[in-house]
């Protein structure tokens, strides 16, 4: 209980310090929310787009589908708000040796590295993810409970946990090839593959991204619960959950061992 309480302690000295960074350059910060705002939104217009010649996709609406892309926008979202600085793990911080200051501290190392910088410009993802949301409500196209606002924070939570999870994944591989950006970058854009229903891919592709890199349980297929008065919560939802502690213990572990053949920098 201790350590925890030092923790939490910890990370809001982190986050002031952060802010008083961000504080500094207020346009950067309005330059990047309305950056990434602008490119969710770019996503719905494609939709319109298709939609103006394809009446539905598959047995799916628009307007069924306008609200899988804003679920899939808030976990991924929260994910982009807390834990963006994994990113340069995979990046800058081993190739240059930059990860040094991090084992030099008497603190956890996954904390330090998440906790070192929050990332505003995924206001913009919350954003566009919250009003897509409200425009399904406000049509009536989904079930409004409790038990389904229930169920739906339990998704946001895992969902973003299984973001972090993939993000960490592939960046700890920066520990053996030094720079794993290109390869981190490659596996978090299939995450634009389960914006849409994974009926519409090949078998390959669906396995892939449901059970390989399983962004299609952070999107299609928690969302479909909340569409379909037939699927289950549990086989959606509950195999999320189950997916976000494996993957996570996976990530996490793979990261720790990375951490212990880490060999800086230098000549």
């Amino acid at each position: 209980m201790k350590t925890l309480k030092r923790y939490v302690r910890l990370y809001k000295v982190f986050v002031k310090q952060f802010f008083k960074f961000l504080v500094q350059s207020k346009a950067d910060f309005l330059i990047g929310l309305m950056g990434f705002f602008f490119t969710q939104a770019a996503g719905i217009a494609f939709l319109y787009l298709v939609f103006q010649q394809i009446p539905s996709l598959g047995d799916w609406t628009l307007d069924q589908l306008i609200f899988i892309y804003g679920f899939a926008q808030i976990p991924r979202g929260i994910d982009h708000l807390f834990t963006d600085n994994i990113w340069l793990v995979a990046w800058r911080l081993v190739v240059n040796g930059k990860f040094d200051r991090y084992m030099l501290r008497p603190m956890n190392l996954f904390f330090q590295v998440i906790c070192e910088k929050l990332q505003p410009d995924a206001l913009g993802e919350l954003l566009v993810g919250i009003i897509l949301l409200a425009v399904s409500l406000s049509k009536g196209i989904v079930i409004v409970d409790g038990m389904h606002i229930v169920f739906f924070c339990i998704s946001m939570i895992a969902g973003a946990i299984i973001y972090t999870a993939i993000k960490l994944l592939f960046a700890s591989l920066a520990f053996w090839m030094k720079v794993s950006g290109p390869v981190l970058y490659t596996a978090y854009q299939m995450a634009d593959f389960a914006k849409y229903p994974t009926e519409i891919y090949k078998k390959g592709v669906r396995f892939i991204i449901t059970w390989i890199i399983p962004f299609a349980f952070v999107a299609y297929l928690p969302a479909s619960y909340f569409l379909r008065p037939q699927v289950s919560p549990w086989e959606t939802i509950g195999i999320e959950c189950i997916l976000a502690v494996v993957f996570f213990t996976i990530a996490y572990l793979v990261f720790q061992k990375g951490t212990h053949v880490y060999e800086s920098a230098g000549n």
